[in-house]
Formats: structure tokens, C-alpha cells, sequence
């Protein structure tokens, strides 16, 4: 990270304040307000087109909102973009890197967009890249391009890193792979803006997370305390054949919130094996039986289910 002495830097490394982007008579992001402290991983999660990209966008200096204020690390993109570039990393979601060069030609190219940091062997072996040095682009795995795109963003020992869906294809070992590097980062000080639709990802690596709908934030805070407000610890998914009414529903044993989607009942509670035999008695004593029945710890998705209706990964 830099070590340049900077004025702004008890500022957060984040800041915006009443954001506002249309697009013709889509408000893609709707007033939104947002403060991200130094040395954290910040996660904003929601489904495609609930504003993530846009914000992000206007954040990296890409677009310009219609309304609203912007500070990147104490400075504005209006002003001081030049020197905001020199301190930012960026991994987008899909990059396309020339096929025909070597690995450590395009870590190379990047490494010489900025007038200082990490050396060329020294960003191949942060991203685990060292034994991929001599290979071509083309032969590269999702995962190895992936770490390949972390490297290039890490090229000029950035202050803050933007991470647009970084795992997204990635197979398990990728995953994990790439979660280590992002934590090392973090672990050294970095700040990070992560967009994912995984949960296990942000609960993982995110000091906050914010859930994002329409343009707007409607939650904000640690993994924990998002999930503490479902009230229980485990989430019963299922679907009767016949009509059971949420107020018996809320009545059953440890059941903390009762929620509908479609066919499908969403119990949370304390203590599984309280409501289990009370709802299946229930269910039979209306003449019915559940068609299918799971159950599973509360997680940042039933946090979005609760609050939006549907689950993060819906279209």
C-alpha cells in the first residue's frame, strides 16, 4: 500500500453522500449514502440490477452520477482523478487479456502503468502465479486467468481494491485460492469494496456487508448482525399440501418469524427439534403433509428473502 503522506488520511477510504444515477427513466441508483472506513472488506450484495455495478462505476471514476457526492481516499474524482487512479486497484468481473501473451508479460504491462510497486516475480508469487510465468493466456484456467486479473489490480500496491464478483466460476479449490489472496491483502491493510452473489463469500471475507434492491441500500452492517435480525439461528423451508395459516404457523414451538413464497413457508427458530414434530403434527392434523421439507443455518440469503421477498440469486 502507499506510504504517501496524505492530508485525507483519517478520511474514510470510501465516501458518498445522496448518489443518484438514471439511465432515461431507469434510476439505477436511488440517493444512496455509503462510508467505508480504511482496512475493511466491504461487501455490497443484491441480484443483477439492483445498482452494485452503476455504484461501483461512479466509485472507480468510470461514470459520473447525476447527483450526489463522491470522496475516493479524502480526494475527488473531479479534481484529483489522476492521483485517485494511482491508488486504486480494479478486478472486474470479466477481463479479456491478450491469449498470445505470457503471464508475466501482462503483469509486466500492467506494473508499467504506475510509477511504483511490487516487481514482476513479486505479483507473480502474491497470486501464486510463479510456475505459470512462461504460459500463455489461452492456457490458463478460469481460476488462473482469475488470480492473473488480481495481480494486474494489485500492480500498483494499491490503498483500496475493487472486486467485482471475483469467484464467479469458479470451482471450490479456485474459490478458496482467491479468497486467501484477497485476505491478504486485507490483512496488510488494504481496503477492499467486494461484490458477490455468494454468501458463503461474504460471510467469509466481509468485515460489513450491505444489501442492495432497486438502487438503494436497505440493510447495512456485519454478517452477524444481519442474520441476528431473522431472530433464530436456523431457517425450515417447506411446502404443505394443504393450507396452514402463518399465525398457527407463529405459534409452533421456538418459531421466531414466519415468511411465504409462493407454495413455500419459511419458519425461523431457535431449536430444530421443537418445531420439526410440532409442524409435522400440525400439517396432519389439517389433513395434509409437507411435499418437501429442508432445513438449514440462517444465512445472508435468508436476510434478503426476508427483506425483498426473493433470494440474492434470483434473475
Amino acid at each position: 500500500m502507499s506510504t504517501d503522506p496524505s492530508p485525507e488520511t483519517d478520511s474514510p477510504a470510501i465516501r458518498c453522500r445522496g448518489l443518484i444515477k438514471s439511465f432515461g427513466a431507469v434510476q439505477a441508483v436511488r440517493g444512496l449514502d455509503l462510508e467505508i472506513p480504511r482496512g475493511e472488506c466491504y461487501g455490497l450484495l443484491g441480484p443483477n440490477g439492483a445498482g452494485k455495478t452503476t455504484t461501483v462505476e461512479i466509485l472507480e471514476g468510470l461514470q459520473e452520477p447525476d447527483r450526489g457526492e463522491v470522496e475516493i481516499l479524502g480526494m475527488r474524482w473531479a479534481d484529483q482523478g489522476r492521483a485517485i487512479r494511482r491508488r486504486l486497484g480494479v478486478q472486474l468481473q470479466e477481463v479479456r487479456l491478450t491469449d498470445k501473451l505470457q503471464v508475466r508479460e501482462v503483469v509486466r504491462l500492467f506494473r508499467s502503468f504506475y510509477p511504483r510497486g511490487p516487481t514482476v516475480p513479486e505479483l507473480l508469487e502474491r497470486v501464486h502465479l510463479t510456475e505459470k510465468r512462461s504460459a500463455y493466456v489461452r492456457d490458463l484456467s478460469g481460476g488462473q486467468r482469475q488470480r492473473l486479473s488480481v495481480a494486474c489490480a494489485l500492480a500498483g500496491d494499491p490503498d483500496l481494491l475493487f472486486l467485482d464478483e471475483p469467484t464467479t466460476g469458479l470451482d471450490p479449490q479456485a474459490r478458496r485460492a482467491l479468497w486467501e489472496i484477497i485476505e491478504s491483502f486485507r490483512d496488510e491493510g488494504g481496503t477492499i469494496l467486494l461484490t458477490t452473489h455468494f454468501m458463503d463469500e461474504a460471510e467469509r471475507l466481509a468485515d460489513r456487508v450491505a444489501i442492495m434492491d432497486h438502487g438503494a441500500i436497505l440493510v447495512e452492517g456485519t454478517p452477524q448482525q444481519l442474520i441476528a435480525t431473522l431472530g433464530g439461528a436456523h431457517v425450515i423451508e417447506f411446502e404443505p399440501t394443504v393450507r396452514v395459516e402463518v399465525l398457527e404457523l407463529g405459534e409452533l414451538p421456538s418459531v421466531k418469524s414466519v415468511r411465504e413464497r409462493g407454495p413455500l413457508r419459511f419458519l425461523t427458530c431457535d431449536e430444530l427439534h421443537e418445531t420439526l414434530p410440532a409442524l409435522v403434527d400440525l400439517v396432519k392434523s389439517r389433513g395434509g403433509h409437507l411435499a418437501s421439507l429442508t432445513t438449514h443455518r440462517a444465512t445472508l440469503d435468508d436476510v434478503f428473502l426476508a427483506r425483498t421477498g426473493r433470494q440474492l440469486r434470483d434473475g
